[in-house]
């Protein structure tokens, strides 16, 4: 049975950090790509970054510079450090496991990280 539970949301005041993780189970977690989304009330989900099965990391041009994606083969989690927070990055934010030649596309169950004073 494959999860993905993320973990690390929650309020923060603008200018502020979190880190999130995500924690995988059920998958070959060294062949997939993981990635960030996220998704804000009213709005559609949006890519936060991705990070591939080798490292290769992509972010949403809006967010380069404040949000850093990482990964740990051995845990096998994914983190998203989020820097210079914004009260428009509230959000929920997803996880995701994707390997397209598997046809294989999982999500967690997302984390609120809500910026506000």
């Amino acid at each position: 049975q494959v999860q993905l539970v993320e973990s690390g949301g929650g309020l923060v005041q603008p200018g502020g950090s979190l880190r999130l993780s995500c924690s995988a189970s059920g998958i070959i977690f060294s062949l997939f790509d993981m990635g960030w989304y996220r998704q804000a009330p009213g709005k559609q989900r949006e890519l936060v970054g991705t990070i591939s099965s080798i490292g290769r990391i992509n972010y949403a041009d809006s967010l380069k510079g404040r949000f850093t994606i990482s990964r740990d083969y051995a845990q096998k989690e994914v983190y998203l450090q989020m820097n210079s927070l914004k009260p428009e990055d509230t959000a929920v934010y997803y996880c995701n496991a994707k390997r397209t030649t598997w046809g294989n596309d999982y999500w967690g169950q997302g984390t609120q990280v809500t910026v506000s004073s």
